[in-house]
């Protein structure tokens, strides 16, 4: 009974999703009259009216969640509603007073000022958590293809200094954003999730699927300048020309390039390209100077692609490359003095890429240090304030809003390999026999894109010729203890039969057709994807996988380019465009961001739907509010493979956790590759190979361990072929992940029971440590590891700050080392960084080849000394939906620092195939400096049969 009661509560926020959408255009109900300056009492919630004009709803949960929703005139019933969150369900008291009303629930208090409607939020002990700006709230109606929308605004906490973390993944190393800017809107390496959490107390929800500013609402500008341009071929100055702005940003701007400075330029490693003419080097270098108005801190973004680095006054303060079909923004920033010029120069190799530099003058201190929103598109200000004593408090009271994460099948946990792509079902078969013969753990294998042909995208078929029997190669993986994970799109080549199947109904974008866009495959296609707005297109669309490809046994779904991405390099005006929504009528402007949910929520239902007792594993590459309750992963796109992308990818994973998403991961050594790493030039295979490794290292401790990118070959006997060090120390990290996976099991089921947080920023944790907030590089696994990954090449030592409030132990030299301050640390090539908190409790289990090889096999736990600890070890029977009905156990361990003594309790609960007895080795570490703390062998074994035990020492 409670497996159908889960599956019905996710089907019906599936459906309010598309409900949502849909009813901006529907006619509204009779709008709640209130007369200026009045209050009314309305169901969970207040009504305020007041003098402007507008009018403020707030509605409250249970747990003390504000929903705080504001128009310019009369609020209809029931509007807006959410694309997102359930209904509410508290029952708060509502008081006037002079000037003021106020709803009050149990733990949490929110006053609107009758006059300005300044809202303002506290927590149960009177503390104020958010405090509206009321001037800077905007309502302002916009035309968007002949509807009537909204650009909004709302600005909190002006001149703060708390700390602010979540809003999904970004690529710019920011790890606290107060005094940032965000920009939300999906793209292949950003993911846009307007969730919130700060130092003070609270998270906010920021209901509203369009590109969204957090910090200056204001879009970054191009900068303007009398900018003196020089275009090379080789060493040949060709054309030399003044030009007010740098501007190849989008396929549109590629006109303007000057005739004389275009070559062939087509990388390969033949030195000519595909038409035999020999190939140029293009160079383009622009200076000029820049005389701000304004002295403060000047923020800029380089829209880039190719090589490129920034010099001011001589000083290099950008230095970066990115392959060209997926350019990207990179941020820097200037402290400038007005009236004081700074001389700016951009070294460009073009390579058919693409660039654009914008900027943005200083905020004042009040403004720059604030909580602000401000949206393109919506039909009101609508937002949630969750009070929230913890962060993990606040990512619980984000789930009671937007959808508990269900468990993750236990294999997901352990190692994923990939490539960009396995072309043969001979290839992916062979390496997964190569990990087998070579002993090296493994559970999934991944299809990628590509396995159908060449003219068919979409057919959700397989090219006979590469893949002759499709259902053979899965089954052979299956008989390797395997899992397979395939590569769906929801694109499709509108002449496929399921293409004509999905256009017929109405259920394709057709503007991208109209557009004439071509695919990169072999000529170039014409090519669209469906529109998952309307529930009967997201079940045609499941419906056609479910006929052609679940009955091939495929374990994971890979959902690719989500955003959606039809054509990476087009203007941001003309993806709105095309995105407008065939099936709802919506402007692709108001829906910018939402494609992801709407898509993963058909087939997270259609999985459920057809696999009734199996866990849903969904990897998709952007996601919006909500994402999590889909049992979807998320990665973090086709990121570079250079040392600063590695160095990005850990606030990225930081903060896209600290938005509510548990399950993370990332291309391990990088995506996109430099033709020095890809064409193996000796003078660079040093380098790659320790970039993989550090990569792999850091892998190891994400919470899902995957590798994956273009050539080089990423297979671990492959990528450190002629090393044996590399290939012993990939090994190394491959069993390390497997011996610890009673630790990321139990960790992984935390994130449903418990809604916890895998991967975890220092702060979460030590919130009081105020060096911990903005620490970009290291971060806790669990409440008992702290990774302190390498990002530089050839670095041998590093700092790692232990934060104050715990003590720290290394886990290479067995060291004991107090918290509250930055230590060096040994970082051999062949080792990461790792520390325990003490006062931890870490199980461990013996070596395996995939995490369904004996899984309640011994355990050793590993118990550091220092303080109390505790320590709840989940299992269950890992792939079905029997957590959901009770079908799990626990045995919890605790440690008692003043008695010495570790207590294992009685077990609690029952799976089918439990084992009664297991075989546990406890040991003690107290910071003697033993060294390979977790290869220490030596302990107290003890037999347990689920009765308590103890340990004394």
């Amino acid at each position: 009974m409670a497996l159908s009661l889960v599956a019905v509560s996710l089907r019906s926020k599936a459906q309010r999703s598309w409900l949502a959408a849909l009813a901006f255009l529907l006619p509204v109900a009779v709008p709640s009259a209130v007369a200026a300056g009045e209050v009314r009492e309305v169901d969970h919630g207040m009504l305020v009216s007041l003098d402007s004009g507008e009018t403020i709803r707030v509605l409250a949960y249970e747990n003390g969640t504000f929903r705080v929703t504001a128009t310019g005139g009369d609020m209809p019933e029931g509007h807006p509603t959410s694309m997102v969150v359930l209904e509410p369900d508290g029952e708060p008291e509502l008081t006037v007073a002079p000037g003021e009303a106020n709803l009050q629930t149990a733990t949490s208090r929110l006053s609107v000022d009758l006059a300005d409607g300044q809202v303002r939020v506290f927590d149960a002990a009177g503390n104020l958590l958010l405090d509206e700006y009321a001037p800077a709230r905007t309502i302002t109606p916009v035309a968007i293809e002949g509807q009537s929308w909204f650009a909004t605004r709302a600005q909190f906490n002006r001149g703060t200094d708390e700390g602010l973390y979540g809003l999904g993944q970004h690529q710019n190393r920011q790890m606290d954003y107060n005094g940032e800017d965000i920009e939300l809107a999906q793209h292949n390496m950003a993911i846009a999730l307007p969730y919130l959490v700060s130092t003070r107390g609270y998270g906010l929800l920021w209901d509203n699927a369009s590109i969204t500013r957090i910090g200056n609402p204001a879009p970054y500008a191009q900068l303007a300048l009398d900018w003196q341009a020089q275009y090379y071929l080789g060493d040949r100055l060709v054309v030399e020309r003044p030009e007010r702005a740098i501007d190849y940003q989008y396929i549109e701007d590629q006109d303007r390039w000057p005739a004389e400075a275009k070559a062939a330029v087509e990388a390969a490693t033949t030195g000519q390209n595909t038409q035999g003419n020999a190939l140029q080097k293009q160079r383009v270098v622009w200076t000029g100077t820049f005389t701000p108005e304004t002295s403060g801190q000047h923020k800029f973004r380089l829209y880039s692609s190719s090589y490129v680095a920034v010099f001011a006054d001589g000083e290099k303060v950008l230095d970066r490359w990115r392959q060209n079909w997926n350019p990207w923004y990179h941020n820097f920033e200037l402290d400038l003095t007005a009236g004081k010029g700074v001389e700016l120069r951009i070294e460009w190799e073009p390579n058919q890429g693409y660039i654009a530099l914008e900027h943005s003058d200083p905020l004042s201190p009040l403004d720059r240090h604030s909580v602000s929103f401000a949206s393109e598109a919506g039909q009101a200000i609508d937002y949630y304030v969750v009070p929230a004593p913890t962060m993990d408090d606040a990512i619980a009271g984000y789930r009671e809003l937007t959808g508990k994460a269900p468990m993750m099948p236990r294999w997901a946990y352990g190692f994923w390999q990939s490539r960009q792509r396995y072309e043969t079902q001979d290839q992916l078969v062979e390496v997964m026999q190569g990990y087998r013969d070579r002993a090296i753990p493994i559970d999934t294998i991944v299809q990628d894109w590509f396995y159908w042909p060449e003219d068919s995208w979409g057919c959700h078929c397989f090219d006979p010729d590469r893949f002759p029997d499709a259902k053979a190669m899965v089954d052979k993986v299956h008989a390797l203890d395997g899992r397979v994970m395939i590569s769906v799109w929801p694109k499709f080549y509108p002449d496929t039969a399921n293409g004509k199947a999905l256009s017929e109904k109405g259920f394709l974008y057709e503007r991208p057709l109209e557009a004439g866009q071509r695919d990169w495959v072999g000529p170039g296609y014409a090519n669209t994807f469906y529109d998952p707005y309307d529930p009967a297109a997201r079940a045609l669309y499941w419906g056609q996988i479910e006929r052609d490809l679940l009955p091939l046994g495929f374990d994971a779904w890979w959902m690719d380019a989500t955003e959606p991405d039809w054509h990476s390099n087009l203007s941001i005006d003309e993806r709105k465009w095309q995105m407008t929504s065939p099936t709802t009528g919506l402007p692709g402007a108001a829906l910018f961001n939402s494609y992801p949910l709407d898509h993963a929520v058909g087939v997270f239902e259609g999985l459920r739907q057809a696999q009734p007792d199996t866990r849903p594993f969904i990897l998709t590459r952007s996601g919006f509010g909500g994402i999590q309750r889909t049992s979807s992963a998320l990665w973090s796109g086709d990121v570079a493979a250079r040392w600063e992308d590695l160095r990005d990818q850990i606030s990225a994973g930081l903060n896209l956790s600290l938005a509510g998403v548990p399950n993370w991961t990332h291309d391990i050594g990088g995506f996109a590759v430099e033709e020095r790493y890809s064409r193996q030039d000796p003078a660079h295979v040093e380098e790659w190979r320790e970039l993989y490794l550090r990569w792999f290292q850091f892998g190891a401790f994400s919470p899902l361990f995957r590798s994956h990118g273009e050539f080089p070959r990423r297979e671990s006997w492959i990528v450190s072929e002629g090393d044996p060090a590399m290939l012993d120390a990939l090994t190394y990290y491959h069993r390390l992940r497997y011996r610890l996976m009673p630790y990321i099991y139990t960790l992984a089921a935390g994130t449903h029971f418990e809604d916890g947080t895998i991967m975890r920023p220092l702060v979460m944790d030590f919130e009081a440590d105020r060096s911990a907030w903005s620490i970009d590089d290291q971060y806790l696994f669990g409440p008992a590891l702290m990774v302190a990954p390498v990002t530089r090449f050839r670095e041998r030592e590093r700092l790692v700050y232990l934060p104050a409030g715990a003590d720290w132990y290394d886990l290479a030299s067995g060291r004991k080392v107090s918290g509250g301050q930055h230590v060096p640390v040994a970082a051999p090539r062949e080792r990461l960084p790792l520390f325990v908190r003490a006062g931890s409790i870490l199980p461990m289990g013996r070596d395996v080849q995939w995490t369904g090889e004996d899984p309640q096999g011994p355990l050793t736990i590993h118990v550091f000394a220092g303080g109390d600890a505790d320590f709840a070890l989940y299992e269950d029977q890992g792939t079905d939906m029997g957590y959901t009905r009770g079908e799990f156990s626990r045995i919890a361990f605790g440690w008692n620092e003043g008695e010495r003594r570790l207590s294992v309790a009685a077990r609690v609960g029952a799976f089918p195939g439990m084992a009664i007895k297991r075989e546990m080795l406890i040991v003690l570490h107290e910071g003697n400096g033993e060294g390979m703390m977790l290869e220490r062998s030596g302990g107290v074994a003890v037999t347990y049969e689920g009765e308590a035990v103890a340990v004394d020492f």
